[in-house]
C-alpha cells in the first residue's frame, strides 16, 4: 500500500482524537509542567509572559493535524497495528525526526539555552507522538 492510498483509509476519528490529546498535552507541558524551565529555555525567565495572539493557539494545532495525518498515512502504509509496533513506530519517528529537528530549529543564535529548549519541546513531541500512535492504533 502506498502514503497515498494508505492516507484514504485513515481513521479520521483517531486523527482528530490524536490532535486533541497531541494539544492539550502541548498546553499542559508548557503552560503547567515546565512553564519555567521553557522560559528559561527561551532567556525569558525574569520577563512578564507577553500576550499571545490566536496563531499562538490555532497555529500548532494545524500543524499537529499535519503530524497526526501523515503519521496515521504511514502507520497504515507499513500495516503497524499492535501496539508493540506504534510504540517502536512512534519511538523511531519521535527520537529520528521529531526531536532532531527540535535541536535542528533550536541550535542558532537567536536561542539563548538551544539544548535546554530541545530536552523541553523534543521530549514533548516524543510523548504526543508516542500518545498518537497508541490512538491511532487503538482505533486502528
Amino acid at each position: 500500500m502506498t502514503v497515498f492510498t494508505a492516507l484514504a483509509s485513515v481513521n479520521w476519528i483517531a486523527v482528530l482524537l490524536s490532535v486533541v490529546a497531541y494539544t492539550v498535552l502541548g498546553g499542559l507541558w508548557f503552560a503547567g509542567l515546565f512553564a519555567k524551565h521553557y522560559a528559561a529555555s527561551l532567556g525569558r525567565e525574569s520577563t512578564p509572559k507577553p500576550e499571545q495572539p490566536a496563531l499562538f493557539f490555532g497555529g500548532p494545532a494545524v500543524a499537529t493535524l499535519f503530524v497526526v495525518t501523515t503519521t496515521a498515512a504511514l502507520m497504515r502504509a507499513l500495516d503497524i497495528n499492535a501496539v508493540g509496533d506504534a510504540l517502536v513506530f512512534a519511538l523511531v519517528i519521535g527520537i529520528g525526526f521529531l526531536a532532531a529537528n527540535t535541536v535542528i530549529i533550536a541550535i542558532n543564535p537567536n536561542m539563548p539555552r538551544p539544548l535546554f529548549y530541545s530536552l523541553i519541546s523534543g521530549s514533548y513531541h516524543l510523548v504526543g507522538i508516542v500518545i498518537t500512535a497508541l490512538i491511532l492504533v487503538a482505533f486502528g
